[in-house]
């Protein structure tokens, strides 16, 4: 079976992350909410991926 590559992270996606994260959303749940790869979240929770952009102001949907 061929990988198929996780969508690349935006930098509006890393902004939501962030926020999510800080939230306390575990890394698995981000992915399946954003329909991206766990691996992506982690890179941009490490700073791997898009360091320099904030956290974004508010999530545009309840989460919790």
């Amino acid at each position: 079976m061929k990988r198929v590559p996780s969508k690349p992270v935006t930098p509006e996606i890393a902004a939501l992350i962030k926020r999510m994260l800080r939230e306390g959303v575990y890394q698995h749940q981000i992915a399946g909410v954003l329909g991206i790869n766990q691996g992506r979240v982690s890179e941009v929770n490490t700073g791997k991926s898009h360091p320099k952009i904030p956290p974004a102001e508010q999530l545009p949907f309840n989460f919790r």
